[in-house]
């Protein structure tokens, strides 16, 4: 089945909210990414764990209400994202913001993970020197 079939067989209804979807996380990516680069502390990725939520000390309700939400959008946006592979649309873009946004054991340890990777945190470091913003520490090594 090629692509163009897969496509006119799907809803438009679908096909419409799947666009919606890919415009609205292109334009948050263009708009967000930069900013949420340039608020990261500069030695976050040295700490070995991630912080504790301020809110989970506020109201543990509130958290968790919060958590909840959060997640369902991030399971939202990955589904979505995964639609997108094959349909127009950010599909890699979007289950990044997905995995981003949301909340699971090792996220953090993945995070650091990622940083380390080739060119990533030279391009992270471009875009909070363009921000005239100190520029992150690389993570200390990542033992097993």
């Amino acid at each position: 089945m090629s692509l163009f079939e897969l496509w006119s067989d799907l809803p438009s209804a679908m096909v419409g909210w799947v666009s919606v979807l890919s415009i609205f996380t292109f334009l948050a990516s263009l708009i967000l990414m930069p900013l949420i680069v340039i608020k990261i502390p500069v030695d976050y990725f040295q700490k070995e764990r991630r912080h504790e939520a301020k809110l989970r000390r506020v109201h543990p309700l509130s958290y968790l209400i919060v958590r909840i939400l959060k997640n369902a959008l991030a399971v939202l946006l990955i589904v979505g994202g995964f639609f997108m592979l094959v349909l127009p649309g950010q599909g890699l873009l979007t289950i990044l913001i997905g995995v981003g946004v949301s909340d699971f054991p090792g996220k953090y340890r993945l995070e650091r993970w990622i940083v380390n990777r080739p060119g990533i945190l030279t391009a992270i470091n471009w875009i909070r020197r363009k921000a005239k913003v100190e520029p992150l520490i690389p993570p200390a090594e990542i033992t097993d």
